[in-house]
């Protein structure tokens, strides 16, 4: 996979960073320093190409996802970041997924087939990204939600859905809204930072 990695000063902290649609492996490292200025970053592009813009799964229309590719594309990025941790010398132990929309949903599969891939996990605007819910424990698994209550991609509905079926599978969620559509802001970052080093 197309990727950047910084080291950072604190070896025992990663952050893994998906894009959303039309993204690319730059668009979250400045997040991901305000988050936490001293982890390393492992920063992913997309594999799949959707009309020229990058994703990491592909829809079969707006918000109708290809759960197939999906299981697919969850598969390819535990193995890389497997294989990307052997490679950059950092524990894959304590790892936190940071994503946006997109970015967001890839992780929310990745904890449904894997549970705690990532011990802390960042999700800004996600939907719920398969419509069975794995039998896969995320008891210790922290997730911050970011959501718009009038997001016109994410029905606030399915929000509430993901949340739902991540606490039943154990994870501790905490979830944010905000009024500002399908926009990420300052204060939702902001927020996600002070949930992270809480």
């Amino acid at each position: 996979m197309k990727h950047i990695f910084i080291k950072g000063n604190d070896n025992n902290k990663t952050l893994v960073l998906f894009h959303g649609t039309g993204g690319n492996e730059n668009d979250l490292i400045s997040l991901g320093r305000m988050i936490d200025s001293e982890a390393n970053i492992l920063s992913l592009r997309g594999n799949v190409n959707e009309n020229g813009m990058n994703r990491f799964f592909r829809r079969i229309q707006e918000g109708v996802f290809d759960e197939e590719d999906i299981l697919y594309r969850a598969e390819e990025i535990r193995s890389f970041i497997e294989s990307a941790s052997k490679e950059y010398g950092f524990s894959p132990d304590n790892l936190t997924g940071i994503g946006y929309s997109n970015g967001a949903n890839i992780i929310a599969a990745a904890h449904y087939l894997y549970g705690g891939i990532f011990s802390k996990s960042i999700l800004f605007h996600p939907m719920v990204p398969l419509k069975e819910t794995p039998d896969i424990s995320l008891v210790g698994t922290k997730i911050f939600i970011g959501a718009g209550e009038n997001d016109p991609i994410v029905p606030f509905d399915n929000t509430l859905t993901l949340e739902k079926r991540l606490k039943e599978m154990g994870a501790d969620v905490s979830l944010h809204t905000y009024r500002r559509g399908h926009s990420l802001t300052q204060e939702e970052v902001q927020d996600a930072s002070a949930w992270y080093n809480r």
